[in-house]
């Protein structure tokens, strides 16, 4: 097939390179916000903290720094235009004053499967035991179970350390393993993990006792909370159950992960704006790290100027006046992007403020109105994709709380009086009636929905359902209580 050249037209959008760098900026919270500021400044080094305004009056083209250029430089290019060592990437201006050097503290503490370890050093284990042993707390998961079969770890025995075993020789020592501390180790299942903890200290106690045998024998039944079944089964009156109940629920179902070790760092929340009521009146503050004082290097103006008037029209003095204008202008895009950053938060926020105004005056979660991200888009006459960079996670901090802006977002549902609602005032009534039901005949969805629809909402169950799912919140059956 021959090759072929024809000409077309087409019309295309293209964000410019300063445009990009807003969008990327806008979804940037607050907390990781100041961390970027820094990794900008020690890139660019025409850019500074500080509260001068920038200047508008250098050279706008190249070619203006070449014409005329008859005089000699003040200083040495290569300063300039060598990678290897150049003044730039190691001036101290480049840091705050502000900086503070942080350490990354090393945790010193021994992870459970290390304490288990030491623990199998104290019993009277011979070679092939102790290597099973260990074998098998290396494959405990951070809870503390063990998921692989027997099988699978006599496999693993044989192929990597030519050691050959029965599976009857792994299951003894699984047992060993199983009675080291925390008690619960080395478990297969939830069942067996909570057998394991009430086996240990058994002083005769007879709600232990009970509590032992609904998890050895009816342990589906009290997942499911079928506790008739048990009552029956058992010959046992409420009051006892309830006791053993009690017992069984302050077993810990991951013993492994009680260690400092596996505990999930808490995120850390940085509100990045405040909204606080005074006198009937609100008012709108933004985070004062969402508004830096950034400002172009003086140095680096000075030296653009020492270049046009009076640098050669040499490659290199091109190069240098190429290179110090391109982070000249870097350092003002960044500047304005951050600049058109805090205005577009603070109109937005603005924006979304106004609209639920019920809700912060009150903290009432049923004044929240139905607001989608096209209503703040036509308000302030922002795109939509634009208002949902805003809005992702960005957190605003009020009278009655620190919420995430997607908080105030949701779709709109009508009565039966035909006034829209927000969803979210309807599970709020959903979660309240589930708090105030009788925990021994909790409210099924049916229930839930006739109750709803005599408030005036109109629901279907299967919508009750949803909303209750939402909220993380059991079926009727498992919410059951003594």
């Amino acid at each position: 097939m021959a090759l072929k050249q024809q000409l077309s037209q087409r019309l295309e959008q293209r964000l410019s390179p300063q445009q990009i760098q807003l969008m990327k900026l806008l979804q940037v919270p607050t907390i990781e916000l100041d961390q970027r500021i820094k990794q900008e400044i020690e890139e660019n080094p025409a850019l500074e903290e500080g509260l001068d305004q920038i200047e508008e009056d250098f050279p706008s083209s190249e070619e203006d720094y070449t014409e005329d250029l008859d005089g000699s430089t003040d200083f040495d290019l290569s300063d300039y235009m060598d990678d290897d060592g150049a003044d730039y990437k190691t001036q101290s201006n480049n840091r705050s004053k502000d900086d503070e050097e942080y350490y990354v503290p090393l945790s010193g503490e021994q992870s459970f499967q290390e304490k288990l370890i030491e623990q199998l050093h104290l019993l009277d284990l011979d070679d092939n035991q102790f290597l099973i042993a260990d074998i098998i707390i290396g494959n405990l998961d951070e809870s503390g179970y063990l998921n692989r079969e027997i099988y699978a770890i006599v496999d693993d025995l044989a192929f990597s350390a030519n050691v050959f075993v029965t599976e009857k020789e792994v299951e003894d020592v699984l047992m060993l393993v199983q009675e080291l501390d925390p008690a619960g180790i080395g478990a297969r299942d939830l069942r067996e993990c909570l057998l394991l903890q009430l086996k240990r200290d058994n002083d005769g106690d007879i709600t232990r006792f009970t509590a032992k045998k609904i998890v050895e024998n009816h342990f589906e039944e009290f997942i499911k909370k079928h506790y008739d079944k048990i009552l029956n089964k058992l010959e046992i009156e409420e009051d006892d159950l309830k006791e053993a109940i009690d017992v069984i629920l302050k077993l810990n179902p991951k013993p492994g992960g009680s260690s400092k070790e596996t505990e999930k760092p808490m995120q850390q929340i940085t509100p990045d704006f405040s909204v606080f009521e005074f006198e009937g009146k609100l008012e709108l503050t933004l985070n004062g790290k969402n508004a830096p004082d950034l400002k172009v290097s003086k140095e680096y103006e000075n030296m653009l100027r020492a270049y046009s008037e009076g640098a050669k029209k040499s490659k290199s003095d091109r190069e240098a006046v190429s290179f110090v204008k391109q982070k000249l202008e870097s350092a003002k895009w960044f500047i304005d992007a951050i600049k058109q950053r805090q205005n577009t938060l603070f109109v937005t926020m603005n924006a979304i403020m106004n609209y639920q105004r019920g809700f912060f005056l009150t903290g009432d979660e049923t004044n929240l109105k139905p607001m989608i991200l096209k209503d703040i888009s036509e308000l302030v006459g922002l795109d939509i994709s634009t208002i949902s960079r805003v809005v992702n996670s960005k957190y605003v901090q009020t009278n009655y709380g620190i919420f995430s802006l997607k908080y105030f977002f949701s779709e709109s549902m009508s009565t039966d009086s035909g006034e829209e609602v927000s969803t979210r005032e309807v599970k709020k009534i959903l979660a309240d009636a589930i708090t105030q039901e009788d925990k021994r005949k909790p409210l099924p969805d049916d229930k839930l929905t006739d109750l709803l629809q005599q408030k005036g909402y109109n629901i279907a169950r299967r919508t009750v359902a949803k909303y209750r799912e939402q909220l993380n919140i059991p079926v009727a059956r498992l919410r059951k209580e003594l």
